[in-house]
């Protein structure tokens, strides 16, 4: 490590055990969790964050999410408990802190961040045209990157994000687009999923996001030249207990495609992947670098994660519209099918060959079906994020209806 990163760590350090050690008078109740480390608050991430860059907060009770409209309007974080809180989301405080910017990517974190797709192949968005399919070759593009998005209306509860851009594929056809975002905190009660179910006990925060792309060009987007997707991704702070839970659907492999796809970097060893049933178990601790994928005819609108160390239930619910097929193919190579990609994914973070690594954390993540839109015409994707925390006797009910499997099955299922 240089002797500046060393010095900016040490600087980041007193910042740490300086500027964040304030409790919030807004928290009324006490935390039913004890976090003894000051850096997985919410407090401390909402003032680390605040020091750096504007920030949204979006409140209700001791229910919050922080927004930065900076990094285009992503979520970097939520607490269920107020400034003493649990801090949900993955921020990279080392980056951010920095103050520089990187050349393939800047993963500031957050827990869900709005990106397009697809990655690689014929019509990727994150390579050169005609150059090879290398690290040394990806780049982000700076439309969902580093580029602000425009504040358009904001309440106490929701704020409205608008970016206007064009973006030219792979295969050299030009989108000219626009992006709508609305991010808004609700209560549980008004989840359909979760409005039988008697929360009381429970510390809770939700929020939506409903993310609308838009032909702004005079060209209609065609399969035969390329199309996007709405891509969402969360950033979330692993443990050596965070196991990811993916319910399925049932059904003929040769009809609806395999339960998971694992594809991505490399098989997945059993110590870390397990298919029971109907039900996806992978290990999500942020030590071996892995990816996996649901099919969109197997995607049945749920997906989560339970930290058992911390005691941790997190929920995402996202419909998947019954009957598309057509999701584009991210992998980093010429396709044979460019729209065979998943409509789920979880991702979790390892060390490189070289040793390096971006985070830990771990993701979870929804793409929208390839967005086949005529000059005017929109696509919408939503998806509800959900935490829970409390007593364990209560999260269990919810996981069993939910994700239809309990908290012991999915702790253990590793061991």
């Amino acid at each position: 490590m240089s002797n500046q990163r060393i010095t900016g760590f040490i600087l980041l350090m007193i910042f740490i055990f300086t500027g964040c050690g304030n409790e919030s008078k807004k928290t009324e109740k006490k935390s039913s969790m004890v976090i003894s480390d000051t850096t997985a608050l919410y407090g401390y991430s909402k003032k680390f964050l605040e020091k750096y860059t504007e920030t949204i907060e979006l409140s209700s009770g001791n229910s919050a999410i922080l927004i930065v409209p900076a990094w285009q309007g992503r979520v970097m974080t939520s607490t269920a408990e107020g400034d003493r809180g649990f801090s949900f989301g993955w921020i990279n405080h080392q980056l951010i802190f920095s103050g520089q910017l990187q050349k393939h990517i800047n993963a500031f974190g957050g827990e869900e961040r709005l990106w397009l797709g697809p990655e690689g192949g014929q019509y990727s968005i994150f390579f050169p045209q005609g150059s090879k399919f290398t690290y040394e070759n990806w780049q982000t593009p700076a439309l969902i990157d580093t580029e602000p998005f425009e504040v358009v209306e904001k309440s106490g509860t929701s704020v409205l994000f608008r970016k206007d851009a064009s973006l030219t594929n792979y295969s050299g056809f030009k989108f000219d687009l626009r992006i709508e975002r609305r991010v808004s905190i609700v209560s549980p009660e008004k989840i359909p999923q979760l409005s039988s179910i008697n929360l009381k006990g429970l510390n809770c925060v939700a929020y939506s996001s409903e993310n609308t792309l838009i032909n702004t060009g005079k060209e209609e987007w065609k399969k035969e030249s390329g199309l996007l997707s709405i891509w969402m991704l969360g950033m979330f702070t692993p443990s050596p207990s965070v196991v990811v839970v993916i319910p399925v659907k049932e059904g003929d492999e040769e009809l609806i495609g395999p339960k998971v796809n694992d594809n991505y970097f490399g098989k997945i060893s059993s110590d870390r992947l397990k298919v029971v049933g109907n039900h996806i178990f992978f290990r999500a601790d942020g030590k071996s670098r892995g990816k996996i994928g649901i099919p969109p005819l197997r995607a049945a609108g749920v997906m989560g994660s339970y930290d058992s160390e911390n005691n941790i239930l997190n929920l995402l619910f996202c419909d998947v519209p019954e009957g598309e097929i057509d999701y584009v193919n991210s992998a980093w190579e010429l396709q044979e099918n460019p729209y065979s990609g998943d409509a789920y994914n979880s991702y979790n973070d390892g060390p490189l060959e070289d040793g390096s690594q971006m985070g830990p954390f771990y993701e979870l993540e929804t793409s929208s079906p390839a967005a086949k839109l005529k000059p005017g015409g929109s696509i919408t994707h939503s998806q509800i994020t959900v935490h829970l925390t409390g007593a364990k006797e209560k999260l269990n009910i919810v996981a069993e209806k939910i994700l239809g499997v309990d908290l012991e099955t999915i702790s253990s299922i590793f061991n």
